[in-house]
C-alpha cells in the first residue's frame, strides 16, 4: 500500500457567509501525481491555495507526510509552489532568478550553487543561467518557475494552471516535461487545471470538482469509462459523452427515439417508465450498415474532417443531438441519414438525479 503524502479531512472555506468548499475529504498518495479539474468557479484553485498554506481554513484538517500542517506558515509545509503566471525577477539573472528563494533562507552558498547547477540541467536552462526574463520565451520562463521550485526540495509540489500562458504548441511540450520531470523527481504533485487534456495525460489520479466539491476521483480511465453522474460524463472527454434521454423499460432495456436497446444495467433502483440517460461515447458509435446491425436511426447536420478521424454532429428522430467518432476512409457528408450501433457493454445510464444507475 503507497505511503499518504496529502490527507485532506473535512476541509471546508468560507469567505463571510458564503461557502466556497463544501466538507472535502481527500488522500493523495506519496509520489503520485494528481490532478483538480473542473470547471471556472468550481474551488480547485482555492482548495490547491488552501494545501500552499495561502488561504486560511475554515475548518478541517490538513496532513503532509503524516505531520498537520493546517496552522503552519506556507514555509514551514516543505512544499513549493508554480504559478499560472511566471512571477520572475525581471532585473535579474536566470541564475539569480533560481538561487533568491535559498538565498533569503540563509543557505550555504556552495549548497545554493549546487542546487541551481542540478535544477538547471534537470530543465535542460543550463545554457540560460545568465539571461534575464526578457530574454526568454515562455516555455523557457516556466522552466525557470519550475526550477525555483525544484531547488528548494519540496515535499509537494503543488502547479495552479502553470501553462494557461503558453501557446498550443508550447503546451504540449511543457506537459510532457512536466510529466518527465514527475518521473525522474518521485515527488508528491497536485496540478490545477480547467483543461481536462492536461487531466488526462498527466494525472495518474483526476479530481473533478463542482461548486466546491468532489463529483468523483479515480484513475483517468475509470472517470472516462465510469463517470459516476452526468456532470463528469459532459465534462472529461473531447467532444463529450453523448447524453440522451430515454425511458427506463425494466430487465435492462431502455426506449430511445423509437428505438429499444440492451444495456448491462440491471437497474434494481430504476422504476419501468422512468426517466433516464443514455451515455455514449463519440468513439463507441459506429455506422451500421442496416437496420439489423443498427440501433438508432439519425440525420448527419454537420461533419469535421480532421484527417484520420471524421466527426458527426447528428440528430435523432426526436430531435436529440448525438456526435459520432467516424473512421472509416468513407466520408459521409451533410443531409446523409445513417444508422447508428453500439455494444451494449459500451452504453452507460444515468438516474433522473444524474447518478450513474448500476
Amino acid at each position: 500500500m503507497a505511503d499518504t503524502g496529502v490527507v485532506l479531512t473535512g476541509i471546508r472555506k468560507s469567505f463571510g457567509s458564503l461557502d466556497v468548499i463544501h466538507g472535502i475529504d481527500l488522500s493523495i498518495d506519496e509520489g503520485s501525481f494528481v490532478v483538480f479539474v473542473g470547471p471556472s468557479g468550481c474551488g480547485k484553485s482555492t482548495l490547491l491555495r488552501m494545501i500552499a498554506g495561502l488561504e486560511e481554513v475554515t475548518d478541517g484538517e490538513i496532513e503532509i507526510k503524516g505531520r498537520t500542517v493546517t496552522d503552519l506558515d506556507p514555509s514551514e509545509r516543505g512544499i513549493a509552489m508554480v504559478f499560472q503566471s511566471y512571477a520572475l525577477y525581471p532585473h535579474m539573472s536566470v541564475r539569480d532568478n533560481l538561487a533568491f528563494g535559498l538565498k533569503m533562507a540563509h543557505t550555504d552558498s556552495g549548497e545554493i550553487e549546487v542546487r541551481v547547477k542540478a535544477a538547471s540541467a534537470i530543465l535542460k536552462i543550463d545554457h540560460l543561467l545568465d539571461r534575464r526574463p526578457g530574454q526568454l520565451s515562455g516555455g523557457q520562463r516556466q522552466r525557470v518557475a519550475i526550477g525555483r521550485a525544484i531547488v528548494r526540495k519540496p515535499e509537494v509540489f503543488l502547479f495552479d494552471e502553470p501553462l494557461s500562458n503558453l501557446d498550443a504548441e508550447l503546451r504540449v511540450s511543457m506537459r510532457i516535461e512536466i510529466a518527465r520531470l514527475h518521473r525522474e523527481l518521485g515527488n508528491t504533485m497536485i496540478y490545477v487545471t480547467h483543461d481536462q487534456t492536461e487531466a488526462m495525460t498527466l494525472a495518474d489520479k483526476i479530481v473533478v470538482l463542482r461548486d466546491g466539491r468532489v463529483e468523483q476521483a479515480g484513475t483517468p480511465r475509470e472517470i472516462y469509462e465510469n463517470p459516476s453522474n452526468t456532470f463528469v460524463a459532459g465534462f472529461i472527454g473531447s467532444p463529450r459523452m453523448n447524453l440522451l434521454n430515454a425511458e427506463w423499460r425494466g430487465a435492462g432495456k431502455i426506449g430511445i427515439s423509437g428505438h429499444s436497446l440492451q444495456t448491462p444495467v440491471s437497474g434494481k433502483s430504476l422504476a419501468p417508465g422512468g426517466s433516464v440517460t443514455l451515455g455514449v461515447r463519440p468513439e463507441h458509435l459506429r455506422v451500421a450498415s442496416s437496420d439489423v446491425d443498427g440501433i438508432l436511426r439519425a440525420s448527419v447536420e454537420f461533419s469535421e474532417y480532421l484527417g484520420g478521424t471524421q466527426y458527426l454532429y447528428c440528430q435523432l428522430a426526436d430531435r436529440q443531438p448525438v456526435t459520432v467518432e467516424h473512421r472509416s476512409p468513407a466520408p459521409i457528408a451533410p443531409g446523409a441519414e445513417i444508422i447508428l450501433a453500439a455494444a451494449a457493454s459500451d452504453l452507460r445510464v444515468f438516474d433522473e438525479r444524474g447518478a450513474r444507475a448500476l
